[in-house]
């Protein structure tokens, strides 16, 4: 059965006057009459709970998105709320639905992962611009000039300020300014294959410094000189085979202590010898 509730104005809202109804649902145990009151309260304080919503429109978060938010605030409101404490229950529902909605920014409107303290800044920095804004036309308001009006120092103006562009992020696909169709993700580079000619030749110098001199020129005559093994052979006066075994031993030796340096193994010994070319 509906339960009857009489509505009077409040000088600031168009608020029901639930105040019997509230120590009526205190007093309820669990059950199907409880929840119908309740889901009834909620109703009828939820067009108080929109207009909190709309005064945080225009932050980035669609205002469908706001109302349910301040709906979850309302529940909470209604059933957390003891009018044995002798308040109003706007009184006790507006900071409650206000806090959820400021939670909510904070926990799921933020780029960055921002502290409190310095989003709270923000939003010092943010407002005193804002009121400040009307007493300096023609220009922004300087940093001192904030400061002093929200009562801060100088470095925390300036972390605020710093906070104000963490909120959002500008898409890489953005267009950059003063460019016809140049987009942000166009001036970012791509990994430098240079830096992995330098890691390797920097992890093989002291292994190839380690080997016998006999070594180091076939070494040298095959990757620097540019000679085949045919020709090492014929110029050290050697079999082109005893080169190719020189080479294979040359291979394993710098490929077992670039591994017990490294603990990665590379797949192949082709792997070693283009790191011994790199160098």
């Amino acid at each position: 059965m509906r339960t009857a509730i009489r509505t009077k104005q409040h000088p600031h809202d168009d608020a029901p006057d639930t105040t019997e109804s509230f120590e009526r649902l205190v007093r309820l145990p669990a059950g199907t009459e409880r929840k119908a009151l309740r889901d009834e309260l909620v109703q009828l304080w939820l067009p108080m709970a929109e207009r909190i919503a709309v005064r945080f429109r225009g932050r980035g978060e669609a205002l469908e998105d706001l109302y349910q938010v301040a709906a979850l605030g309302l529940v909470k409101a209604v059933d957390h709320y003891d009018p044995a404490r002798g308040r109003a229950f706007e009184a006790y529902a507006v900071p409650t639905i206000t806090g959820e909605i400021k939670r909510h920014f904070r926990d799921h409107m933020w780029t960055l992962h921002v502290p409190r303290r310095v989003q709270d800044l923000r939003n010092h920095v943010r407002k005193a611009a804002k009121e400040l804004a009307q007493t300096t036309p023609g220009r922004p308001p300087t940093v001192a000039e904030i400061a002093k009006h929200a009562q801060l120092s100088e470095d925390e103006v300036r972390t605020g300020m710093e906070a104000l562009d963490c909120f959002t992020a500008l898409s890489l696909e953005a267009e950059m300014p003063g460019t016809d169709g140049y987009a942000l993700a166009d001036a970012i580079g791509g990994p430098d294959p240079g830096y992995d000619t330098v890691v390797d030749r920097v992890s093989v110098t002291p292994c190839l410094q380690a080997l016998p001199e006999r070594e180091r020129t076939i070494l040298y005559l095959r990757f620097f000189g540019g000679m085949t093994q045919s020709t090492i052979a014929e110029h050290l006066g050697i079999s082109q085979m005893h080169v190719s075994r020189l080479l294979s031993g040359c291979f394993a030796q710098l490929r077992e202590e670039i591994l017990a340096g490294t603990e990665a193994e590379p797949e192949t010994e082709a792997e070693t010898e283009a790191e011994t070319e790199a160098c």
